[in-house]
């Protein structure tokens, strides 16, 4: 598993690439599907982290068209991506930004969602990237991190690479895969409740917290 500094994501070719297969994903429908239930209903606001072509945050407006959102990509290819599919929904701004450096100024959320994109940032940002979502959402707002995690060990991970039809030479490079358990665990640390992985697949996982109510709320 690929654990080095390597992020192919700003070139045209690698998101291009990530395009043409990412309905392929075995069993990821499932998991958008746990992720859509467990958004707050009516819903606020939203922020999607490394939205991609806008995939997941199109499936949040399907089920809560009335909710204003804000997406983060720095990859160009999924920026233009981002701004055709939601030309139409004033709602939506879209707003360039590297994960790998600190969440801009964005104003608060009731929920912050993502989609097989923190796992490309480091280790140490990984976690520095969530203390900085939990600063950013309003209390009882909810983080839902449909995520790529790493394997309990080596054979199974070889064993995932072949369920995705993808020989171990070609995982992507830019992959940073850490145990689901490391990131729940940050995740309690930083101060979120009702942790828990609400629905799994091999390395496919989604990963839950909510921000307590403010005292006397």
């Amino acid at each position: 598993m690929a654990t080095h500094n390597v992020n192919l994501w700003n070139t045209a070719q690698h998101a291009l690439e990530y395009l043409g297969r990412a309905d392929k994903i075995p069993h990821r429908t499932e998991g958008e599907a746990v992720l859509l239930g467990c958004l707050p209903s009516p819903l606020g606001r939203v922020l999607d982290l490394g939205s991609g072509d806008g995939r997941l945050l199109g499936l949040v407006k399907l089920v809560r068209p009335g909710s204003p959102a804000v997406a983060l990509d720095f990859s160009p290819v999924m920026l233009d991506r981002l701004r055709e599919r939601f030309a139409a929904d004033a709602s939506v701004e879209v707003r360039a930004h590297d994960l790998s450096a600190p969440l801009p100024a964005l104003g608060k959320f009731q929920a912050v969602v993502s989609s097989f994109a923190i796992h490309h940032v480091t280790h140490s940002r990984k976690r520095e990237l969530y203390q900085e979502i939990f600063a950013l959402l309003e209390p009882q707002g909810v983080f839902l991190n449909l995520e790529h995690v790493a394997s309990a060990t080596p054979a199974l991970h070889l064993q995932f690479m072949s369920a995705i039809a993808t020989p171990p030479e070609q995982e992507d490079p830019s992959n940073k895969l850490l145990e689901m358990e490391t990131q729940l665990a940050w995740f309690r640390e930083i101060g979120f409740t009702d942790v828990d992985c609400l629905w799994k697949w091999r390395e496919l996982a989604l990963l839950a917290g909510v921000k307590p109510p403010s005292p006397g709320q």
